[in-house]
């Protein structure tokens, strides 16, 4: 088993899998599971296929329960491998090369990473299977030649005639762009332009700081000084093999017609082209300090920014322009903060993830194992319920400019975030600590009361609830051409909607107006054929997974008109193989690809979770899309207890930033299997009963 540098299990490169034969004590003394060569009790009413089905089931169900168990790390966390693509770490290079510290071993370890994930055309793509993509081609193609590979070599070749296909630098992304404008590659004053005196734009204004969503709004702010400073290194090397025409290399790019938002914001970008010639220097002065006080103050106890990359790289370069010494704490710690962000392979590759996921991953660890049948006083799950109590948020941060009379109380998602809880995780948490016995009742209903109160005071105008802000929802920044790396805002998602929903129900406010309005919301949001829209899981699946179960939980009868909708949908959307997958194209082209794609561990576990809320499979009506579900779980997970997943079924940016959790094809079949055995072990009721769980991010 591999390891983080700061000694963090990656249970993904597991080179010993956990033994099968022995089950948890806990298990076995709990009745849940039989011993090895035993029948299990078959549940009244099922027939002969179904027990036989229910003992293939609770076999796979020790086997991956065993395995997630073994992952706990001694603090009481799950914490899976967050994959993403390899910007991380062609960026990475180039921000050290930026600050004069590139390693000789850490970049040959990076490089042998970045080859490793090369394709066969030459190309990188954003997720398995996915189709290449230019940008990340160009900065994967810049970090193997800043690593010495010979442009002439076959691999290197292949890349560059592919992105001079494909439109070459010029049509890259501008954070592409910017990263090349760093060494002169690209010119400063062919990219847009944001300035740091967008400090001064007051909340009620339009493309104020925080009309973006947290993660644009902690990369822009370091983005504005590198725009204001527009530092150039020495080239170490040309690039003229990536432009379409080296005599040409910057070509201009017709202007959208001016009654055109795109044309608007065209001719704004000149407008703040010529301010930066001619900005006021005591006033510029003045918003570059606020921007690096801003910056500072938002820096995590682990060095970090957000817990994200993206901030985090800018924000050391803005500081590193404003005066900052690679000594100074602020950068030290900044700069060790991506020592815990790597991963080391056993063949001697490194890689970094974008984001960590701990406090997610243990929330949805715990349910998982609840759900399957460990007691709920079991030493792991008071451990876990210990580290989640111990990570509660309760300081203010960026969300209290739009609530400031709320109290805190949240969850953020990774180990170090406390000026961004977010909405989701703090639901998920919740749902985690009403499930477990633990022995201080009081400490935990308190942290439950104050994470109910939170997301409550976080609720949007329109029913619905965001992931990190409150009406989060001009659709003016996405419009800004310095804004085209994805999404830039947040509003309401069904997903998010739907664990908050759930969790109130769960905690016996699912007659309270709000709740009710969630619910409405989310009736209002079904799609014509059935199913939800997924922001951070793929996609359809993902969305309908976690609101049928909100639904039910909230009082909305199975027999209703939208959950069965749903329930067809869901049965038209299963493969011949009896899984259910879909490929990250379907935020592209739905029509072709929405709940369509290989089957997944996890997507096919979020399908199964789904249809047992809505009263399909043993415990209610028999549905054979259930019982070809649980097959197609049993008949492919692997010894060791877990699934193979190589699929990205999470999302950060919906198309433009792909995830694939490595925990996910482990915990999600868990709990799956486990409602489709015991039904729902937190409340005693079967699955599709009045408190079933959903399915989460």
């Amino acid at each position: 088993m591999t390891a983080t540098a700061d000694g963090r299990l990656d249970p993904e490169y597991d080179s010993e899998p956990v033994a099968v034969g022995g089950l948890p004590p806990a298990l076995l003394s709990a009745g849940r599971w039989q011993p090895e060569g035993s029948a299990p009790d078959a549940p009244a009413g099922r027939t002969d296929q179904q027990q036989d089905g229910a003992a293939s089931a609770e076999e796979a169900l020790a086997r991956a329960t065993t395995h997630l168990l073994s992952l706990q790390s001694s603090e009481g966390w799950w914490k899976g491998d967050l994959e993403t693509n390899v910007t991380m770490d062609a960026e990475d290079l180039l921000l050290r090369q930026f600050l004069g510290i590139l390693d000789e071993e850490q970049t040959k370890a990076t490089a042998e990473w970045i080859r490793s994930q090369q394709r066969e055309d030459g190309t990188w793509s954003t997720f398995h299977g996915g189709p290449a993509e230019l940008s990340t081609t160009v900065e994967a193609y810049v970090a193997l030649k800043l690593a010495g590979d010979d442009p002439n070599a076959p691999h290197m070749l292949a890349a560059a005639r592919w992105i001079r296909s494909a439109g070459g630098i010029a049509a890259a992304r501008v954070f592409t762009r910017i990263w090349l404008a760093l060494f002169g590659w690209w010119p400063w004053e062919r990219l847009p332009e944001m300035p740091p005196e967008i400090m001064f734009l007051p909340k009620w204004l339009p493309l104020n700081i925080y009309a973006f969503g947290c993660w644009a709004r902690q990369t822009i702010v370091p983005l504005t000084i590198v725009s204001a400073h527009r530092p150039v290194r020495p080239a170490p090397f040309p690039l003229t093999e990536l432009h379409t025409d080296p005599d040409d290399p910057y070509p201009a790019r017709p202007l959208a017609p001016a009654t055109s938002w795109d044309g608007l914001f065209e001719r704004l970008d000149k407008v703040l082209h010529a301010y930066h010639r001619r900005a006021l220097r005591p006033l510029r002065r003045l918003a570059l300090s606020q921007a690096c006080r801003w910056i500072v103050e938002r820096q995590e106890a682990d060095g970090c920014w957000g817990g994200i990359q993206p901030p985090a790289v800018y924000s050391l370069i803005a500081l590193h322009l404003e005066g900052y010494e690679l000594d100074h704490p602020v950068m030290r710690a900044g700069l060790a903060s991506f020592d815990r962000f790597t991963v080391h392979t056993p063949d001697g590759r490194r890689w970094l993830e974008a984001c960590q996921s701990p406090v997610w991953d243990t929330c949805l660890a715990t349910i998982a194992l609840v759900d399957a049948g460990l007691p709920a006083d079991h030493p792991a799950l008071v451990c876990a319920v210990d580290w989640m109590l111990g990570e509660e948020i309760t300081k203010r941060g960026d969300w209290s400019v739009q609530r400031p009379s709320l109290a805190p109380g949240g969850w953020a998602f990774e180990f170090e975030n406390d000026t961004y809880p977010d909405i989701d995780d703090t639901a998920e948490v919740v749902l985690a600590l009403r499930r477990v016995a633990h022995p201080d009742p009081a400490k935990v209903a308190g942290s439950v009361d104050r994470a109910v109160r939170w997301n409550l005071g976080m609720q949007s105008k329109n029913g619905a609830w965001g992931a990190f802000d409150v009406d989060n929802t001009s659709t003016l920044p996405n419009k800004l051409p310095f804004c085209d790396f994805g999404e830039v805002v947040d509003p309401p998602s069904a997903d998010v909607t739907a664990h908050v929903v759930e969790m109130l129900a769960e905690v016996g406010r699912a007659h309270d107006p709000r709740t009710r309005r969630g619910v409405e919301w989310l009736l209002r949001n079904q799609e014509a054929d059935g199913s939800w829209f997924g922001r951070w899981g793929t996609n359809y699946i993902y969305g309908t997974g976690s609101v049928l179960p909100a639904l039910v939980v909230a009082g909305v009868p199975a027999e209703h008109p939208a959950i069965r909708r749903a329930v067809r949908w869901l049965e038209d959307r299963q493969n011949a193989d009896g899984g259910w997958g879909e490929d990250m194209r379907s935020y592209d082209d739905p029509a072709r690809w929405a709940g369509r794609g290989e089957s997944t561990a996890s997507q096919t576990a979020w399908a199964l979770m789904a249809l047992l809320a809505a009263g399909e499979g043993p415990d209610g009506r028999a549905n054979p899309a259930v019982e070809r579900g649980v097959d197609w779980l049993v008949r492919t997970q692997l010894p060791e207890g877990t699934w193979d997943e190589p699929q990205f079924t999470g999302t950060g940016f919906p198309w433009d930033f792909s995830i694939n959790y490595h925990l996910y094809r482990l915990v999600f079949p868990v709990t799956a299997l486990g409602r489709y055995l015991h039904g729902n072990p937190a409340t005693g009721r079967p699955a599709g009963g009045p408190a079933a769980i959903g399915a989460s991010r």
